[in-house]
């Protein structure tokens, strides 16, 4: 039997690279014909996987975590029919069947039949079905022919994975969010949030044409990211509303768009900076957002959470302002970014040279081993996304 390492949750703060079962193409006691088994390539942490390091979800000791995987095919199962042994593929995060009437409908972060608790699933997440996470060695991905994506040129492949290893999250993510916004060809944004998924989205509406793309954070390191490529900042420490801040940028108050990409953990803006408030960024948004201005939200929002400071924020129920959406006319966007809608074109605008999302996000490699302190600086602020290498295979 082959040996496998993985990225385990033990406690809140606490992750260990353990031995861990090497796939099976299997799900439970049948066996898993569509399915493939993975040699990892590469595979991100990302600010989800935080939530529940924190002690922020239900998560229990011992899940291996890792959504964001690319890999190399070293098995496939007997129905599988397109993808073969040696293609380098792009995993989405989300698991779709493919047969399901979301599925059909593109919207696969809503598959019927992945998860027996609830619409949608992913790898190595709390409530996600039970999936077992690919911040790993190996990895099975079940209903191959349907989820992954191969790159044309395996070569061109790994010579730009730091930017194709992103297509599993969050550049879609991004992308989604300011999709959903309405970002256009000279559009204004407001980006909520200078994390990974921030950064995405902020390069994602300059590739969709933004005229200026402003994004909000209390990092200054994190802040100083989104200027390096071309990104209007605010600091949200300061004792100044956002709406004044945004009037000192673009000469008004308001913007076409915005994005949510800081979710549940949100902290109050000026002098509430150290207090969780977590309809914070929601209320901001509504509140600078023109009227008939569409609010795109992939910051992620939970029904279970054991860490919030009251009873209601413990089971998502937040007090948001809805009357002043309701007023303005606001669309509002919510849930898991369907990956596949977008997973392709995105793709192609790496390996065409569209963007270089990499370095919009300031991507780091390290070391499977290394992931413990890869979490730690990354819980610290940290301005950069880090790509785990469990085989040595992404090109200095």
């Amino acid at each position: 039997m082959s040996s496998n390492k993985g990225v385990a949750y033990i406690k809140p703060g606490v992750v260990e690279v353990q031995n861990i079962d090497y796939p099976k193409l299997a799900l439970g006691d049948r066996k898993c014909h569509h399915g493939v088994i993975l040699k990892v390539v590469s595979t991100n942490i990302c600010g989800s996987d935080q939530h529940m390091v924190r002690g922020r979800t239900t998560a229990p000791e011992g899940l291996v975590l890792g959504h964001e995987i690319t890999g190399e095919v070293i098995e496939a199962g007997r129905d599988v029919e397109f993808i073969k042994v040696g293609d380098l593929v792009s995993v989405p995060f989300n698991i779709a069947c493919g047969r399901c009437r979301n599925c059909k409908e593109g919207r696969t972060g809503i598959c019927l039949n992945v998860n027996p608790a609830r619409p949608g699933a992913a790898y190595g997440y709390v409530d996600m079905g039970g999936w077992v996470g690919g911040q790993a060695q190996y990895v099975m991905v079940p209903y191959a022919d349907f989820n992954l994506l191969k790159f044309p040129d395996k070569d061109q492949a790994l010579a730009k994975i730091k930017d194709l290893t992103l297509l599993s999250d969050i550049f879609p993510t991004g992308y989604h969010g300011a999709v959903t916004a309405g970002v256009g060809p000279g559009s204004i944004v407001y980006v909520a949030g200078a994390g990974p998924v921030g950064l995405a989205c902020a390069a994602s509406s300059q590739l969709l044409g933004a005229a200026c793309v402003i994004v909000g954070d209390m990092i200054p390191e994190r802040l100083e990211q989104a200027r390096s490529f071309g990104c209007e900042t605010i600091d949200l420490r300061k004792d100044v509303s956002l709406a004044e801040q945004i009037e000192a940028i673009i000469g008004v108050p308001e913007v076409d768009a915005a994005v949510d990409c800081v979710g549940f953990e949100a902290r109050g803006h000026g002098h509430n900076c150290q207090h969780e408030q977590p309809a914070t960024v929601l209320n901001s948004v509504m509140e600078v957002t023109r009227a008939g201005g569409a609010i795109g939200i992939p910051g992620l929002y939970v029904t279970g959470d054991p860490g919030a400071k009251d009873d209601n924020a413990k089971i998502g129920m937040l007090n948001i302002r809805i009357g002043l959406g309701w007023a303005k006319s606001h669309a509002f966007y919510t849930g898991q970014c369907p990956v596949m809608k977008y997973h392709r074109q995105l793709m192609q605008a790496i390996l065409y040279d569209k963007i270089q999302i990499a370095k919009a996000v300031n991507v780091q490699v390290i070391s499977l081993e290394n992931a413990p302190n890869g979490y730690k600086d990354f819980d610290k602020g940290a301005a950069k996304k880090y790509v785990l290498d469990p085989h040595g295979m992404v090109p200095a």
